[in-house]
């Protein structure tokens, strides 16, 4: 990125050492389980049957994974796999999987879904997504089963206030409504700031339902500068070699709130911990500094975009590029594996600025 079109609002924070770690959890888990309710930023594989665009069930999508393509839209591991990996627990199931009942949902389940929202209505251009209050109710129909499992009462109980939740979503609360004017509303109903305001009141509610059953340990993943990402570069609406930044002060709104309401569940609710993962300064750190991480591309995806498939996802069973790790950006919205291992390596261990008021490895410990 040249001088002239590096973009504000980052902190630039060193990373001292990124964890090398394996295709498998290791060592014993730092937490009984994890819960993960979000989008295609953490998708695993809930998308692969439903009638959809949005789907990674294909080559060149997990051409890094030792799995292969699962559902992933990356090259190999999400940030969940990452963390995964650091707590020490196995790979969590989709939601959709077959069999998944009884004793294997002890480990966690994953009920992110490609095209899902914050807001019901978001991304359904796309075709059937699952949105977050959905994917809390999914969670809830699946409480018999663990309760069954564990044996209910205190053992329950406890089950859940140390398992970990991650929640990632509100990107396609944007790029797939918001900035979408010809096939929704919600610009010409809300500025920015209420838009924002409109997503953070529907997210705490469900945040507060799952905090009613009895889960404790939360983290709030922020939203990335979406301004950056290949998608929004090829708009035309940028300068070359330029985010659209625009796009990315619409976002402040948006990651100031979801700080803002970590620490107000906090107050409101003793014996519980959220945590916001600032994801903007820590992806804004890379862009604005790829050759400390190694990066070389930070402008452009590593495969061929569809044309069919609304120019955001891999053309099936195209080659990817050869340098997959120096690239930033997967296809034209989804970072590589390595940029998810480094942002999973600071929401586990990085300081308040990363991630606030205290990170993964803190919470696990508690």
């Amino acid at each position: 990125m040249s001088p002239k079109c590096a973009f504000t609002g980052f902190l630039w924070w060193h990373l001292a050492v990124i964890l090398a770690v394996s295709n498998g959890a290791l060592g014993a888990p730092q937490v009984p389980a994890m819960f993960v309710f979000g989008d295609s930023l953490v998708d695993d594989g809930n998308s692969n049957l439903m009638s959809s665009i949005a789907r990674a069930n294909y080559y060149p999508y997990g051409v890094d994974f030792f799995q292969g393509p699962t559902g992933r839209f990356s090259n190999g591991k999400t940030l969940v796999d990452v963390l995964c990996d650091l707590l020490g627990l196995p790979y969590l199931p989709a939601h959709s999987s077959a069999g998944l009942n009884g004793s294997s949902l002890l480990g966690g389940v994953n009920y992110a879904s490609a095209n899902a929202g914050i807001l019901d209505e978001t991304g359904q251009h796309l075709g059937e997504g699952v949105s977050l209050s959905q994917q809390v109710l999914d969670f809830q129909s699946n409480m018999d089963e663990l309760r069954t499992a564990i044996g209910g009462g205190r053992a329950l109980a406890q089950y859940l206030a140390r398992s970990m939740v991650i929640v990632v979503f509100g990107t396609n609360d944007y790029i797939n409504n918001y900035m979408l004017p010809s096939l929704y509303n919600s610009s010409y109903n809300y500025t920015p700031r209420d838009f924002a305001s409109h997503l953070l009141n529907h997210y705490t509610r469900q945040l507060l339902a799952l905090h009613s059953i009895g889960l404790r340990k939360f983290l709030l993943v922020g939203l990335s500068p979406l301004g950056c990402i290949p998608k929004q570069r090829t708009s035309g609406v940028a300068p070359p070699d330029c985010c659209v930044d625009q796009v990315n002060q619409m976002l402040g709104d948006f990651n100031v709130g979801l700080r803002s309401l970590a620490q107000q569940l906090n107050m409101d609710h003793p014996g519980a911990i959220f945590a916001y993962s600032n994801t903007y300064a820590a992806l804004g750190d890379i862009l604005n500094n790829p050759s400390r991480f190694r990066f070389s591309v930070i402008d452009q995806g590593c495969c061929s975009i569809g044309r069919n498939q609304a120019q955001l996802y891999c053309a099936p069973m195209d080659a990817p590029c050869g340098n997959r790790e120096q690239h930033v950006y997967w296809d034209a919205i989804h970072p590589t594996q390595a940029v998810n291992q480094i942002l999973g390596q600071r929401a586990f261990t990085g300081p308040p600025d990363d991630v606030y008021p205290i990170n993964v490895q803190q919470m696990a410990q508690l």
